[in-house]
């Protein structure tokens, strides 16, 4: 949930712009119910289309549309890739149903996907942590054996010392609030510890490079049905898909994961600091306009300080 603006330059986007840009583009979904879905995410809207009842008897699709300039390559590389990685994964993905360009004034390219059913895991309130972990190290060894050729560079899937600037930007801003409580020398003592960990010197592999819980999709058994969200995926160092240790996964959950992937001490260590770091320039960003996110930063912190 949002309470105000997240970034500067958002364009506006209504239920009647997605209708007019549906039929304008793909007449046979005209007239269509469409419902805005509620999302904690930061880069698109999205808007239910078809069948909301989720009866199975009509169709049932999602749009989603960049809220910001900065999203639109995510529409492209989703397009591209999403449909090469899908049947190589272990649970299912968004299957792009078709692909929407400007008009009607909004600016930039957007899709439209079918529906996944499910729901977001909360961290604290999983109902099988332990099946979700096995479930979770099964999708990221999935991500890490595939071999398509020529892929991106995932975001956040380079070297440490390249968020090492904003992370500590973000720490010293976090000193300035100090309601939030965070223990700003401690998590320094933690993002330099993972500065000094080995960098990854294998070959990349592939990464989601997003595993938060508003990328999840849980069954009402609690286990994991769809992974969504593909926009930073590509490759780089396999540390960086560890994020559900932490940002999710209760600690004797988070050692069935890293037993399940065989996580060395080094990539363990900067995987922990990856996590620690989207949480620092998270918290100060969002606490006022995503109070979701801001949310899950505050866990991240507690967990990871927990754990050091």
């Amino acid at each position: 949930m949002s309470t105000g603006q997240m970034h500067p330059g958002l364009h506006p986007i209504d239920d009647d712009l997605v209708r007019r840009l549906v039929a304008g583009q793909f007449p046979r979904w005209a007239g269509l119910a469409v419902e805005r879905v509620p999302s904690g995410g930061t880069v698109n809207a999205m808007y239910r289309l078809g069948d909301a009842t989720g009866d199975g008897m009509g169709d049932d699709m999602v749009v989603r549309l960049p809220l910001v300039s900065g999203g639109a390559k995510d529409v492209s590389l989703e397009q591209r890739w999403l449909p090469r990685l899908a049947p190589l994964l272990p649970v299912p993905v968004p299957e792009v149903l078709a692909a929407g360009q400007p008009a009607e004034g909004y600016p930039w390219p957007w899709s439209v996907y079918g529906w996944l059913a499910g729901a977001n895991p909360e961290a604290g309130a999983l109902r099988e942590p332990a099946s979700l972990a096995v479930d979770l190290a099964d999708f990221v060894a999935a991500m890490r054996s595939v071999h398509l050729p020529d892929p991106p560079d995932a975001y956040r899937g380079g070297p440490l010392t390249s968020l090492d600037a904003p992370t500590r930007a973000a720490i010293e801003q976090l000193r300035t609030i100090p309601e939030e409580g965070v223990d700003c020398d401690a998590v320094t003592a933690v993002w330099e510890d993972a500065l000094r960990a080995p960098r990854w010197d294998g070959p990349p592999v592939w990464l989601h490079a997003d595993l938060t819980p508003g990328n999840l999709l849980v069954d009402e058994g609690g286990r994991l049905a769809s992974v969504i969200d593909f926009g930073c995926t590509g490759a780089g160092d396999p540390a960086c898909d560890l994020f559900p240790a932490w940002n999710l996964l209760p600690p004797d959950a988070r050692e069935i994961f890293r037993e399940a992937l065989d996580v060395d001490d080094v990539t363990w260590t900067r995987g922990r600091g990856r996590t620690l770091s989207q949480a620092l320039v998270a918290l100060p960003y969002y606490r006022k306009t995503n109070l979701e996110m801001a949310r899950d930063a505050r866990h991240v912190i507690r967990a990871v300080l927990e754990e050091s």
